[in-house]
């Protein structure tokens, strides 16, 4: 499928995903949204995909927040809907995601930005990147997840600061707050993502898959996530990985795992 906002990649095992939309920093709009919805839906389905990394064309920005151009008019009702449906169709769907999602911030993630980000599974973060969310400055709040995502991330207090206050952190004050995994210089990016997710790779993705749904069990209100964990823990023992992963530890050889 060919897209106009982002660039999709894949190579051994990886997709990188590439917001592109530079003369705008890389903001969001519903065709993005789309765009990002299709490109996650195809590494889904695509066997050979076991990683997702989502990063920003350009050194200025991973996403500078949302194009506000495009719901500057909207109504209570649109503006209702228009939050719905990213959560539907991205923000949610990311977090759930069943292979793991790594969001490498170049430079700027504001806004929209930064609830992307906060709704993969981790964050690396450049040098020179910088964070926030800066909806109160115009009369909204974050409407992709941020109120909840951030406070889950950094805590409640920091999370009202932050969001209070509208203003932006660095990177080194985001790794303080446990926003993000990891600092990197911005040349060394993406390539520290992909160490990550070698070392990911080396393990079973059926395994991971089964984590990832059992950790974000934890953050749902109506669920027991220890429930969760002892399900997914027992499916786990009918699987080839967890055969494979057993036979190889007890024989002292490394596992292959089939991803079945």
């Amino acid at each position: 499928m060919e897209f106009e906002n982002i660039i999709v990649e894949a190579e051994e095992g990886i997709q990188y995903i590439t917001i592109n939309r530079p003369s705008k920093l890389n903001a969001l709009n519903k065709a993005t949204i789309k765009e990002l919805h299709e490109a996650f839906k195809d590494a889904e389905t695509d066997k050979e995909i076991k990683v997702v990394i989502i990063s920003g064309s350009g050194e200025k920005a991973f996403i500078a927040g949302a194009d506000i151009s495009e719901f500057a008019d909207f109504s209570t009702e649109e503006g209702r809907q228009l939050s719905a449906e990213g959560h539907d169709i991205l923000f949610d769907y990311v977090e759930n995601f069943p292979k793991p999602v790594i969001a490498a911030i170049n430079g700027f993630a504001l806004g929209g930005g930064l609830e992307l980000a906060m709704a993969a599974h981790f964050r690396i973060a450049s040098e020179n990147a910088k964070m926030g969310l800066p909806e109160v400055s115009l009369g909204l709040i974050p409407g992709y997840g941020g109120t909840q995502r951030l406070s889950q991330l950094v805590g409640k207090g920091r999370a009202m600061e932050m969001i209070m206050t509208a203003g932006m952190i660095d990177a080194n004050q985001a790794l303080q707050y446990n926003l993000v995994n990891h600092v990197t210089p911005q040349e060394e990016l993406i390539e520290f993502a992909e160490k990550i997710a070698e070392k990911i790779m080396n393990n079973s993705m059926v395994a991971i898959s089964a984590a990832i749904k059992a950790i974000n069990a934890n953050f749902e209100k109506s669920v027991d996530g220890f429930e969760i964990e002892i399900k997914e823990f027992g499916k786990a023992f009918g699987t080839e990985d967890f055969k494979e992963g057993t036979s190889a530890f007890l024989n002292k050889r490394k596992a292959d795992f089939p991803g079945k």
